[in-house]
């Protein structure tokens, strides 16, 4: 499998350094993305990279809590974070990063430990991809399961709410994240969920928009929709409520005891 890297960051040089090295060098398939929490969210969920590497340069505890968007990445464990720092850098990031964990590369940048580490990555995925055709996955649905998660499809413009939801409701179900309501009807038509939590207020299509397109499919109609809303007019959240008629709402910011609560109180 080509391993996939993601480089970002605000020191341009080394990252465009780092950039033209291992596109001359490996065969890995390179991405780069802005030091920004929207962009960085969108390339994580579209390219979905084994490796994130971070240059760092005249940095700030703000700049720095933007990578915290990765969290959640590396929990995982299915992306490896490479921070390229110097020393100082290195002491402002471990003391305003959420990341739990991270390799340093010092600067100037040493491509044999840089490429060495890579290719470790590169053998730990090999050794755990068994889709080479000579394993055979069956399951068998006519043994009924003790116990099935439900899957939660999270829809909401706000990369940390986003986040945050995903961290509430991780240990009780499965979920999966939308940055957009334009998506949402296209990741139906591929995965099956069971309640779509679905923020009201989005630019391009909000959810309102987005409850009127699924009622026009018979087969996503049924999918109950609880609106994340933050909206201070209470007269239009419950105007939609009564036209729409969404399985309820749940006002921003989310609590986890509520937010559960609601979907139990949905979903049983």
């Amino acid at each position: 499998m080509k391993l996939r890297v993601l480089i970002t960051g605000k020191n341009r040089k080394i990252a465009s350094d780092v950039y033209d090295h291992l596109f001359t060098d490996r065969d890995y398939r390179l991405i780069k993305a802005p030091s920004s929490k929207n962009a960085l969210f969108e390339m994580m969920m579209e390219e979905m990279p084994h490796v994130v590497m971070i240059c760092l340069g005249n940095e700030t505890k703000e700049s720095i809590k933007i990578f915290d968007i990765l969290t959640e990445c590396t929990r995982t464990g299915n992306v490896e974070i490479i921070v390229v720092a110097n020393e100082d850098d290195k002491s402002l990031f471990i003391a305003n990063t959420r990341l739990e964990r991270m390799f340093f590369l010092s600067r100037p940048v040493s491509l044999s430990a840089l490429y060495r580490k890579l290719e470790e990555f590169e053998d730990a995925i090999d050794e755990s991809d068994f889709g080479d055709g000579s394993i055979e996955e069956y399951i068998n649905t006519n043994v009924q399961r003790e116990f099935e998660r439900k899957h939660i499809l999270v829809v909401d413009d706000d990369p940390e709410q986003l986040m945050a939801i995903k961290e509430h409701l991780r240990e009780f179900y499965e979920v999966s994240l939308l940055n957009g309501g334009k998506s949402v009807i296209k990741f139906l038509q591929k995965f099956k969920v069971d309640l779509i939590l679905l923020d009201y207020m989005m630019p391009e299509m909000d959810g309102p928009g987005v409850l009127v397109s699924l009622k026009a499919y018979p087969e996503f109609r049924d999918i109950p929709v609880v609106f994340l809303t933050g909206v201070s007019d209470k007269k239009v959240v419950m105007k939609t409520i009564k036209e729409l008629k969404p399985a309820g709402y749940v006002l921003k910011p989310t609590k986890k005891s509520e937010i559960v609560a609601k979907i139990i109180d949905v979903l049983g």
